[in-house]
């Protein structure tokens, strides 16, 4: 079990162990007198989006609609345009490589800069 502030999820790599894990889980909850909102519950599945990832039995995903975002995103035009850009790739570290020398052109870009920006070849 991983909790994240208010959000749990329940591993297990069986149906079996899954139910002794929710179980477990169950037996925390009623002990510590916490409460599930049903709404927000979901039981039992193989994949699911959380905290804005996807797990599955693989385990820790990227979003696909995160990328495709990433993707669609018009070329920055302002200091705020780079500072969005940078926060998205920033949230997909884990998944892209050399992310940190990939943004290196971004922060070039960005120096001494109030509201236009440079964007460059290196950029793209």
């Amino acid at each position: 079990m991983e909790v994240y502030v208010d959000d749990m999820l329940v591993k297990s790599k069986t149906a079996d162990e899954h139910l002794q894990n929710l179980s477990f889980m169950f037996g925390i909850l009623k002990e510590y007198r916490m409460r599930l909102n049903p709404t927000k519950c979901t039981f039992g599945v193989s994949s699911r989006k959380f905290l804005g990832f996807m797990i599955n039995q693989r385990g820790i995903e990227v979003n696909p609609e995160k990328i495709k975002a990433l993707i669609n995103m018009e070329r920055p035009k302002m200091q705020k345009d780079i500072q969005s850009l940078t926060g998205r790739v920033a949230a997909l570290t884990r998944f892209i490589s050399k992310a940190t020398n990939r943004c290196t052109p971004f922060s070039k870009a960005l120096k001494g800069v109030k509201q236009h920006i440079l964007w460059t070849a290196e950029c793209d």
